[in-house]
């Protein structure tokens, strides 16, 4: 499930507890994928879809499979309420707020094809949870003052609209959300804080769904101050840095809080005051050939610009970047058959090693940073000896050409992509993704390692790969120490 959207009202506020950080104070989240086999047009379908909700202003989010011919979809496992009880929420990069579907739902989705259960959140159920009125501190500061109307009995609303059309809307509740604390070296504890979070009670579109990819809701990681990353770094706990490594071969991957001490990662400004993580792409090079473009084609505004969405399968360029990349790519190959499948992939057929008879990619961005792709990374095996190219053309061009570049795992598997928006910067190195890294607990000093995990098993609809993020929270305040 690709959520996008234009966001009506945003709030998330994760309010950590006193005696949060327990001795290290390091926190994982495990994070799985699910992939089912999709046709061509599907997967453009989907990408689709969700760069419609891009050009809505709407955020984007974490998952996809970096395999163009299957969907994926990241999502991790939470624990709501005490007792705790499991539920399953995407991962999005961009949205904000964490909410998940509750027991008064109207139009939830009752079953999920990716052998997972769902479960409804029942504040009842739950010994720690309270409903949040709309004159309480937390709804006044989320609407910017009060609301019109409220009383001291009426629950605190939320209401997100997508691009879309998809919508949820309930209110909120405050309880436990429980995970787990790194305790050491690839060693963790289960841990809980106290949140505010979304109790989802109308669900329409893809969100009201029972299909491949119903969940129980959605974590936002993105820039806005009601993000996860955003509340725990502005109650001091954490620095205001993630980073993520997704595995094309393996189906591994990383993803962590905090801040990357090895590898080393050389980063790229993030353009500021703007909705999704854009950056300033300056030239691109096929071979050794710089694409011959205009020098503004890439300048952002206006939902343009380039952006870095690790949601996105494939990769989409303007039509004028698009038209010379793609002829560059094909120029050591004149003598190939080319074959439009689906009447939306180009694709021909070749026998030999790909990366022999196909240039290296490089793109150039704003200080110096590189982003390479390969071959093997832009072209994909469609079936037998035919390889389909992965690059696309955007949909929604404008006259002058100049429209977004969105650079989706087609480009991003196999690399470490950090986040830095303490200091407003992002960065990539290529990496094998199913190793570790190690991160800095920056109350201590200590580097811990955070690893991947990578554990399948198989039935006869699906794949199912369970990809371990981990989630290290750093924190930065002493709170307690055992």
């Amino acid at each position: 499930m690709d959520l996008r959207g234009s966001v009506l009202f945003l709030a998330i506020i994760l309010i950590v507890e006193t005696c949060f950080v327990v001795a290290n104070g390091n926190f994982v989240f495990q994070v799985e994928r699910r992939k089912t086999r999709l046709g061509l047009s599907d997967i453009r379908a989907r990408d689709d879809r969700r760069r419609g909700r891009i050009l809505s202003a709407v955020d984007l989010n974490l998952g996809g499979n970096s395999q163009p011919t299957e969907t994926g979809l990241y999502f991790t496992k939470l624990g709501l309420g005490s007792p705790p009880k499991d539920y399953y929420v995407q991962v999005d990069t961009g949205s904000d707020i964490l909410w998940v579907n509750c027991v008064d739902c109207a139009r939830c989705p009752k079953k999920s094809d990716i052998g997972i259960d769902l479960t409804l959140y029942d504040p009842k159920e739950s010994k720690t949870s309270e409903l949040v009125p709309c004159d309480h501190e937390f709804c006044s500061s989320t609407y910017d003052g009060p609301i019109p109307g409220c009383k001291a009995d009426i629950p605190c609303p939320y209401s997100i609209t997508y691009g879309d059309g998809s919508a949820t809307s309930g209110y909120y509740v405050q309880d436990y959300l429980t995970f787990n604390r790194v305790s050491g070296n690839l060693n963790t504890a289960p841990q809980n804080s106290s949140v505010f979070f979304g109790c989802g009670n109308v669900q329409s579109g893809t969100l009201g769904s029972s299909s491949d990819e119903a969940l129980d809701g959605i974590i936002g990681f993105g820039q806005a101050n009601s993000s996860v990353l955003s509340q725990l770094a502005a109650s001091g706990k954490v620095k205001k840095i993630f980073s993520h490594c997704l595995d094309n071969a393996k189906g591994g991957g990383i993803f962590a809080i905090g801040e990357v001490v090895e590898p080393k990662v050389k980063t790229t400004p993030l353009v500021p005051r703007m909705a999704h993580y854009n950056v300033n792409l300056k030239d691109i090079e096929v071979g050794s050939d710089i694409l011959q473009l205009p020098t503004d084609i890439f300048d952002s505004g206006s939902g343009k610009g380039t952006v870095i969405d690790s949601g996105t399968t494939l990769a989409y360029l303007p039509s004028m970047v698009y038209d010379q990349l793609i002829t560059k790519v094909l120029a050591g190959q004149p003598e190939l058959k080319l074959y439009l499948v689906e009447q939306q992939f180009t694709c021909f057929e070749y026998s030999g090693d790909i990366d022999d008879g196909f240039p290296v990619i490089k793109f150039h961005f704003e200080d110096s940073l590189s982003l390479t792709v390969y071959p093997h990374d832009y072209l994909f095996l469609f079936k037998g000896d035919i390889w389909c190219i992965g690059w696309q053309k955007g949909v929604s061009q404008s006259k002058n050409g100049r429209d977004m570049t969105l650079l989706g795992d087609l480009v991003l598997s196999n690399k470490l992509v950090v986040y830095d928006l303490e200091n407003m910067a992002i960065g990539w190195v290529d990496y094998n993704c199913s190793s570790s890294i190690k991160v800095k607990d920056e109350k201590t000093g200590t580097v811990y390692t955070v690893g991947a995990h990578n554990l399948s098993s198989a039935s006869t609809f699906l794949i199912r790969r369970i990809l371990t993020f981990f989630l290290l929270l750093i924190p930065v305040l002493n709170c307690l120490t055992n």
